[in-house]
């Protein structure tokens, strides 16, 4: 198997471990709420969204923690990767308390942020530099399109580095208006609370990477 491969399975193999401890947890204590979420509310949506959102960052990790041997970058990724593999075992923990499917069918990515008239996170907008045609369009703001993910896993040293960290900006700037969308619109106090969690450690995370990239002579995509 490949490395890309090997990578992608030991980030659904950790995010499934999270994700089996949060309902765990969760069914050993009280709900995050006393009403349940509706499948169609900011809270489902959002805890949909960004576990998809996170298990391409975990994914994106492992890829360059393979990638390198800096270990300055290498521990970004595994705090990145372990951080993320976390928050998206607890979102999913929650859907499984409320009894809510985690892939609505016939449902687009983001449509949960429209109630605040926020339409910035329709599917297709986001990073597409190396896109190549419409059909590999990120499928929400920030996420690496797939020519991308392929792109860095053949990439290795301070190459690799150099575009795991541009992606990772772009990936934690989108993932920062997601959660900023969820504090706004998601009725769960315990969500909103990781949601603003998320905002402050990505926004940190964030100038960390840029002060990388800056060490290599780089700069964050625009």
């Amino acid at each position: 198997m490949t490395r890309t491969h090997w990578a992608a399975i030991t980030a659904v193999v950790l995010a499934l471990l999270f994700a089996g401890a949060a309902t765990v947890a969760s069914a050993g204590g009280s709900p995050p709420a006393a009403d349940t979420p509706s499948a169609a509310s900011a809270d489902a949506g959002f805890a949909r969204d960004m576990s998809v959102h996170h298990q391409q960052a975990v994914e994106m990790s492992f890829l360059v923690r393979d990638g390198t041997d800096d270990e300055e970058v290498r521990r970004l990724a595994y705090d990145i990767a372990n951080t993320q593999a976390n928050q998206r075992g607890m979102m999913l923990g929650w859907l499984d308390l409320w009894g809510l499917p985690k892939v609505e069918a016939g449902t687009e990515p983001m449509t949960w942020m429209h109630g605040d008239g926020d339409t910035s996170g329709h599917a297709g907008h986001g990073s597409a530099h190396d896109a190549g045609d419409a059909g590999d369009a990120p499928l929400m703001p920030g996420m690496a399109t797939k020519a991308e993910m392929a792109k860095l896993a053949g990439l290795s040293g301070e190459e690799a580095e150099i575009y795991y960290l541009q992606l990772m900006i772009t990936h934690h700037n989108g993932g920062v208006a997601m959660a900023e969308g969820c504090v706004r619109l998601c009725e769960v106090g315990t969500e909103r609370s990781l949601a603003q969690g998320m905002v402050d450690a990505q926004r940190s995370e964030v100038e960390l990477m840029v002060g990388l990239l800056k060490k290599r002579g780089a700069q964050p995509r625009i």
